[in-house]
């Protein structure tokens, strides 16, 4: 489940995979007590108007900033204790949609600690422009 970079229709896609974070994350009183290990993965559907036949110019100010991106997620997940992994991810997801240049957002948070005989739990949510 993954966006696509999409000439046709202007898309690009810009990605951060692998964020690890602490965050003070979810429903129990071992998790109210102290932060855990998050994994955040983002992907965005990004107006390219470069797209479908140019090569855009060189300058920064035409692209999404992937670090004011991550940094953006380390506040959000720093700013207090969330109950739902879903809230969190919301939240990362509407920051990223502040962005007038960013169509879709796709946002996974996923908790690897969870349980010692599983990988990792989480979610996937995907929000959009209106």
């Amino acid at each position: 489940m993954s966006y696509a970079p999409d000439a046709d229709r202007g898309l690009r896609l810009v990605f951060v995979r692998g964020l690890e974070v602490q965050a003070r994350l979810g429903i129990y009183a071992r998790e109210k007590a102290m932060p855990q290990r998050v994994v955040i993965g983002i992907e965005l559907a990004v107006q390219d108007a470069e797209a479908p036949d140019r090569v855009g110019e060189d300058d920064f100010a035409r692209v999404v900033d992937y670090e004011r991106l991550v940094r953006g997620v380390r506040a959000t997940a720093a700013a207090g204790h969330v109950l739902l992994v879903e809230t969190l991810a919301e939240r990362i997801a509407a920051a990223a949609l502040a962005d007038p240049r960013v169509v879709r957002a796709r946002v996974s948070v996923e908790k690897p600690d969870a349980f010692p005989d599983v990988a990792a739990v989480g979610v996937v949510v995907e929000r959009r422009r209106a």
